[in-house]
């Protein structure tokens, strides 16, 4: 639990999230490629890919030429509040920056909380040269206050309303509208990709530590476990191991970083042409194989019973959650959810399902897209989580072990489809 808090505070974006992986990868012996240029690979070694500092595909070679892969999806992206392009504002008296809705999230829960900008900045260098640089500004804390409720008594009745143009500004400094160039202090900044983020640190919850709370655990969690069982897991005889950490599934993964993109089937066929698997081979190849979609789910909280299939909802601590849907906003099937559900009854895992109230949606996952994309048989799971989408989310301790643990074991032991 040590490494998984040091991993969540280490990525208060996806572009420090892909630079944790990556610095853990190298850390265990894997290699760094780039798509531009030619591939050199050899049997039983690790290599990872890193897609404009955001998406990173990480896989490891068989002993022996691949007959199927075994494959881990997850994302980086959460839900937050992105700064507009041209971002300050404000009176004499008050500076502020303008920010945009990312995904979907809860956005009271923004509200009165310490915040700090981070994402990344592209820069030009003295010798002419663009530059990506990591930005978290920790040491300069933002706040978006609320409204107290003396100037607005409905709020204890009908609830808060909050405009998503004019009330998520924060609070940048009791004066003149400040440059974002000086708060950076970077003279020329060419373009940016900047959020806010929360600043408080990942802690235990309950009498015992069963919880964790922490900002972004949809989906570091998942990707942690993915990162997990690629660095402990071995090379296996026939069987490539591959590890997707996708960028943008909070906004519809429709793009170059997202699990629509030909990331993935670029990997594949780089690595088939690597190992001489063509033509035929490669479709025979790619349809033996299967991936395993990791993202939260909705564990049942006992103050709002009624949202909750009561047959299908998921408690924390009981173990990793299989997770279906008839509108097949999640992969699985039967056939695909088969050799999952065989890997837990034979080492005598705990296996959830979570299903949704048939009156009620149901959220998404890179699961559905990559199995549409790529043609490979998919399955979706996660661990039960509170408050998903909010600034500060609630899951099991044991179930993040348990979800690593099981990552690790399909790497090493997956069943044939």
């Amino acid at each position: 639990m040590n490494e998984f808090f040091q991993f969540l505070e280490s990525s208060p974006t996806v572009w420090h999230a892909a630079k944790e992986i990556s610095d853990r990868l190298i850390a265990a012996g894997f290699i760094q490629l780039k798509e531009k240029e030619s591939w050199k690979l050899e049997k039983g070694k690790g290599y990872f890919v890193v897609r404009d500092d955001a998406a990173v595909s990480a896989f490891r070679l068989p002993n022996s030429t691949p007959k199927r892969a075994v494959l881990l999806g997850s994302h980086l992206d959460s839900p937050s509040l992105k700064l507009k392009p041209k971002p300050e504002i404000g009176t004499d008296k008050i500076s502020q920056f303008a920010t945009e809705v990312y995904g979907a999230p809860l956005l009271h829960t923004w509200l009165d909380r310490d915040l700090a900008l981070a994402g990344r900045a592209i820069v030009k260098t003295a010798d002419g040269k663009r530059e990506s640089k990591l930005v978290f500004l920790d040491e300069q804390p933002l706040i978006i206050p609320s409204l107290a409720i003396h100037l607005d008594r409905s709020l204890s009745e009908k609830g808060l309303h909050i405009n998503k143009q004019d009330h998520l500004r924060p609070i940048v400094s009791l004066g003149k509208a400040q440059s974002l160039t000086s708060l950076l202090s970077i003279e020329e900044i060419l373009a940016f990709d900047l959020y806010l983020v929360s600043l408080e640190k990942p802690t235990y919850i309950g009498l015992g530590q069963e919880m964790i709370a922490a900002p972004r655990l949809d989906n570091l969690s998942s990707a942690y476990a993915s990162l997990f069982a690629m660095v402990e897991s071995e090379p296996q005889d026939d069987v490539l191991q591959l590890s997707m950490f996708w960028d943008h599934e909070e906004i519809g993964s429709g793009t170059w970083l997202g699990a629509e993109s030909s990331f993935l089937n670029q990997i594949l066929e780089r690595i088939a042409l690597s190992e001489q698997i063509t033509g035929d081979d490669f479709y025979r190849f790619k349809s033996q194989s299967w991936c395993v979609s990791a993202d939260l789910a909705h564990g049942f909280h006992p103050n709002y019973k009624e949202r909750y299939d009561s047959k299908n909802a998921p408690q924390l601590g009981d173990g990793v959650v299989l997770k279906t849907n008839a509108q097949l906003r999640y992969a699985t099937s039967a056939s695909s959810a088969a050799p999952l559900i065989e890997i837990c009854k034979k080492n005598n895992w705990p296996l959830q399902t979570f299903a949704m109230r048939s009156d009620l949606p149901c959220g998404g996952t890179i699961g559905s897209i990559v199995s549409s994309v790529c043609g490979i048989s998919t399955v979706d799971i996660g661990i039960a989580a509170w408050a998903m989408h909010s600034i500060r989310e609630t899951v099991s301790t044991q179930d993040q072990l348990a979800l690593c643990q099981l990552l690790k074991e399909v790497l090493n032991n997956a069943p044939e489809i």
